[in-house]
């Protein structure tokens, strides 16, 4: 009798451990076949920027080399918040991603205090993919062409010329443009654009005057003659640029730039996102990609997910600090 009652529980605690088996692994997500449908890459800009550049080549290199359909959504808005948001909020199973320039998003943790996310709990970071340098440009309507030029203009008429903010008040470039004017002893207007691609269009139609921009974006307009080029600034001249001066030939120690990056919501399963990180890595080392990269002026700059992890840390923190101690408030 005891024996059979034995046997009996044994039999029930083995059923509920199947059943709790089947149960946990159909909650867990099955990482072995990723990917198994299409990939969204969300850029939160409109397209033509740098974001959208980087995300449409190392969309096209992934799908051809999974065999799935990779499409990339521009969602411009609220200097790159709103794609943020929504890829914050997606399911995190790796099948929704963002490329973003890192630098704006890491700005607006400061600057918009009641976002709906939080970039360093809400996303699981990938790797970086670029930087490149800003580049100083001015419309051919602009009678200067040297920093020198543009710094003595703008001290004989100040306030009349307009810098674009690319990516809106707050953005990267819009940091760029303050400490350019800060420490050039200058004033100028600025003017919030929600993407680079109609604030080149618009410098390039003489309505506004000046910008930062990034080199990936913007050096194509520089070669087709539609606006110019007056300075970069990189801490040294570029290879690809060797006539062009550094902003820091004049203003020393001045340095920017943008960085694109690629990330996941958090939660997304850690082999999903170490599969994700070496399939952006080897398109990265592929040939036509670093040579594309090259002739944009980017660098690669390929992480792991930690590192990237640890860089972003350190980019809030810094981006809060000079926010914080411009007094930089949204307008």
């Amino acid at each position: 009798m005891r024996a059979s009652v034995l046997t009996r529980m044994k039999y029930v605690l083995c059923s509920f451990a199947c059943i709790f088996s089947l149960f946990a692994n159909a909650q867990s997500p099955n990482t072995s076949n990723f990917p198994n449908k299409p990939i969204r890459i969300i850029v939160p800009f409109p397209a033509g920027g740098t974001s959208d550049v980087l995300a449409r080549l190392i969309g096209q290199k992934m799908g051809d080399d999974w065999g799935q359909m990779v499409v990339v959504e521009n969602k411009p808005g609220a200097s790159g918040n709103l794609g943020a948001e929504m890829v914050a909020h997606s399911a995190p199973d790796g099948y929704t991603l963002v490329l973003m320039d890192v630098g704006t998003l890491s700005i607006s943790q400061t600057l918009y205090p009641s976002l709906s996310f939080n970039v360093l709990k809400d996303f699981a970071p990938i790797t970086m993919i670029a930087y490149s340098p800003h580049l100083l440009v001015a419309s051919n309507k602009t009678p200067f062409n040297t920093t020198p030029e543009l710094i003595a203009y703008a001290k004989k008429n100040p306030g009349k010329l307009n810098f674009a903010s690319a990516a809106g008040s707050g953005s990267a470039n819009h940091l760029a443009g303050v400490a350019f004017a800060k420490q050039a002893g200058i004033d100028w207007a600025y003017i919030p654009y929600k993407g680079g691609a109609q604030a080149i269009t618009d410098l390039g139609a003489g309505q506004v005057d000046v910008t930062f921009n990034g080199m990936t974006a913007t050096y194509p307009h520089v070669k087709s003659g539609l606006i110019k080029l007056i300075a970069v600034s990189s801490p040294k001249r570029l290879s690809a640029l060797p006539n062009t001066p550094t902003v820091a030939e004049t203003l020393p120690g001045f340095l920017t730039g943008s960085w694109q990056g690629l990330l996941a919501p958090a939660g997304t399963p850690a082999p999903v996102i170490d599969k994700l990180n070496a399939e952006v890595l080897k398109i990265m080392k592929m040939p036509e990609v670093k040579e594309a990269l090259k002739t944009a002026g980017a660098d690669p700059a390929p992480m792991t997910p930690q590192e990237f992890t640890h860089w972003l840390q350190n980019e809030v923190q810094s981006s809060a600090k000079v926010i914080k101690e411009n007094n930089i408030k949204l307008d």
